[in-house]
């Protein structure tokens, strides 16, 4: 009796944990049967509901997510890969490890905002956010320690323009008025370094996080600014990590001179991003250009110390 007693009192206090999954492979990281069983066993509020289509596809966890970073490229690197036949990704950012509202929605709202898929692909969402959110890297890893990632870095002062530009044309077509760049970057005479562009753009201080759960081969980093001027090398690294049978190459790609920018080519069929994508930056003196370089240099060096490479940047 006393053994029974014991076992039953272990049972109940045990604690619920999410089962890692298996590392992916370029037939499928995870049958539908293991799915299933994750689901059954990570769910505390939530029936997980058999979705299955009659041609075999269904609804998954994604085995990689693209984690950022804002303004690093993360749609074009998702155009992209989206051309391999083994990857199926979700249209658009899901927002569920980084929004409250989402997260409470639990694992089964999670895989409803997924594509359906084959057992035979990769499920991929982006949400660019994730990155630079700290609770983000803790809640990935409980739901799955075996996730690959993929991060998307530019030069950090680029990348600072580009947030600006981005809500400044937000703004723009709502006709609402906003400051001049230099007003976020200029405080007291002195480049404010509590601008939110320029936090997100401390790429060390954020990877240091993820390194804290995930080992940094879990985690591919993209040259943003690569990919922008010769994107097959960059598409063939990630092929690579994702253990990707070689299916997009150098034909799946042109440089649009109009736009300014690589567009892509699929059976014939061609498409470029948005236009919302690839927009001028604003004209910025060379003086507060230098203040930005200068700022984040030391942060750029411990960075390439973290990830043991470098990258062309001021």
């Amino acid at each position: 009796m006393a053994a029974f007693l014991l076992g039953a009192v272990l049972l109940i206090v045990q604690p619920q944990m999410v089962p890692s999954r298996p590392a992916i492979n370029s037939k499928a990281e995870t049958s539908q049967s293991v799915q299933r069983e994750l689901l059954k066993k990570t769910s505390q509020k939530n029936d997980f509901k058999e979705n299955i289509h009659s041609n075999g596809s269904c609804r998954q966890l994604p085995q990689t997510v693209i984690i950022g970073v804002r303004k690093g490229g993360t749609r074009a690197l998702l155009e992209m890969l989206s051309l391999h036949p083994d990857i199926a990704a979700a249209e658009s950012e899901v927002h569920f490890f980084d929004w409250e509202d989402h997260y409470r929605n639990g694992l089964q709202w999670y895989i409803n905002q997924m594509p359906l898929s084959y057992p035979h692909q990769i499920t991929m969402e982006k949400t660019p956010a994730y990155f630079t959110s700290p609770k983000v890297p803790e809640r990935v890893y409980n739901m799955n320690q075996s996730m690959r990632l993929l991060l998307i870095l530019r030069d950090p002062s680029e990348r600072v323009l580009s947030d600006y530009t981005q809500v400044f044309y937000n703004h723009m077509q709502k006709h609402k008025p906003y400051p001049s760049i230099e007003q976020f970057l200029i405080k007291d005479g002195e480049l404010n370094v509590d601008y939110k562009a320029i936090n997100r753009s401390l790429y060390y201080i954020h990877m240091q996080n993820w390194l804290k759960y995930f080992p940094l081969d879990r985690i591919h980093i993209v040259d943003g600014d690569k990919l922008i001027k010769d994107p097959f090398p960059e598409i063939e690294k990630v092929e690579r990590f994702l253990k990707l049978s070689p299916q997009i190459n150098a034909s799946n790609f042109y440089f649009n001179k109009t736009k300014g920018f690589y567009c892509l080519r699929d059976s014939g069929r061609e498409r470029c991003l948005h236009e919302s994508k690839g927009r001028a930056h604003p004209q910025v003196d060379t003086w507060l250009l230098e203040k930005l370089h200068e700022y984040f240099h030391e942060p750029n060096k411990k960075f390439f110390e973290l990830v043991g490479r470098t990258f062309d940047w001021h």
